[in-house]
């Protein structure tokens, strides 16, 4: 039984790859794409990766959808002009012969692979006590490989950075996106009220028990900056205006202290980002509540967009959404 399930998952995973893929309009192909992520992170539960479930739920499929239905959003108008475009006959069988030529040399790679796979995992495992966490995951990225963990956060300032570059001169330190406007007895509406206190409990909760348990700052902060979007869309609040002192800070603290934590590694443990004895666990909680503000500003703006007005109104021209 177990197997049949595994086996029409992955029938269905294929099945939403390629309809991705071959869907003319745009929407129907996001909307596929949202539904392949939130698959996915089944299979990753079936393979008891839980912790990269949530990752892929949370920010696969939820946020990355988002960032792509916001663009479907924008680029409705010429969405007409591209269908009616048709792509040659060789062209298309180019395109088919080299997918299946990149799906063998994957298949083959795979199959290539020595047993068994080579893995650091008992490494990990027996180092993890040293850290003072439960979580192998969160002993991984804050511990073993967290130079890679602070460049994943310093890249993620910098394409928020690069989203705001866009704005154009006039709108430079105003608030990102549109403003808002929805019915405040809506379903929207009911749902900015009731889901945003469940979010944030459960946010801070995978936040709490990432140490030790599946979760962590990346799951608590995608939860945390939906629940703030919704209030948005639901026009129960606003997008801070980007030239905030205090958002400014919240943005660079993550990176900041965790780059801090290095360098009090370096004169403790002589090594960036290494840890004296029994300060393993005390360095990590800092950089994760340190991260956390910083993912949930980041996560969020990214979503909001380049700044487009000066005040609480839209541009001229700007229709509701």
């Amino acid at each position: 039984m177990t197997a049949l399930l595994s086996l029409v998952v992955a029938l269905l995973l294929l099945w939403l790859a390629l309809w991705t893929v071959v869907a003319r309009d745009a929407f129907v192909a996001v909307a596929g794409f949202v539904v392949y992520g939130l698959l996915l992170s089944l299979v990753w539960v079936r393979l008891a990766g839980i912790d990269v479930a949530l990752t892929e739920a949370a920010i696969g499929g939820g946020l990355t959808g988002a960032l792509l239905l916001g663009a479907v959003g924008r680029l409705r108008g010429t969405e007409t002009a591209a269908a009616a475009e048709r792509s040659g006959a060789g062209t298309r069988a180019f395109a088919a012969l080299l997918s299946l030529g990149v799906t063998m040399v994957l298949a083959l790679c795979v199959l290539a692979l020595p047993e068994p796979a080579p893995t650091l995992a008992p490494q990990a495992a027996d180092n993890l006590p040293a850290t003072g966490v439960g979580n192998p995951i969160t002993g991984v990225l804050l511990a073993f490989r967290a130079l890679d963990t602070l460049l994943e956060a310093i890249v993620l300032v910098i394409a928020l950075l690069a989203v705001w570059s866009l704005a154009p001169d006039r709108f430079w330190g105003g608030r990102p996106g549109p403003r808002y406007v929805a019915d405040p007895d809506g379903v929207l509406g009911y749902l900015a009220r009731v889901l945003p206190p469940i979010g944030i409990v459960v946010g801070l909760y995978l936040f709490w028990a990432g140490a030790d348990h599946p979760g962590g700052k990346f799951q608590s902060a995608t939860i945390l900056a939906a629940m703030w979007l919704l209030v948005q869309m639901a026009g129960l609040g606003d997008a801070p205006r980007i030239d905030g002192r205090w958002l400014r800070t919240g943005i660079v603290v993550g990176p900041l202290a965790f780059v801090a934590v290095g360098l009090l590694g370096a004169w403790q443990a002589g090594a960036f980002l290494g840890h004296a004895d029994g300060w393993a666990k005390p360095m990590i909680v800092v950089i994760e509540l340190a991260l956390l503000p910083t993912l949930v500003l980041v996560l969020a703006l990214l979503l909001n967009g380049a700044p487009a007005r000066n005040s609480g109104n839209m541009p001229a021209g700007d229709g509701g959404r």
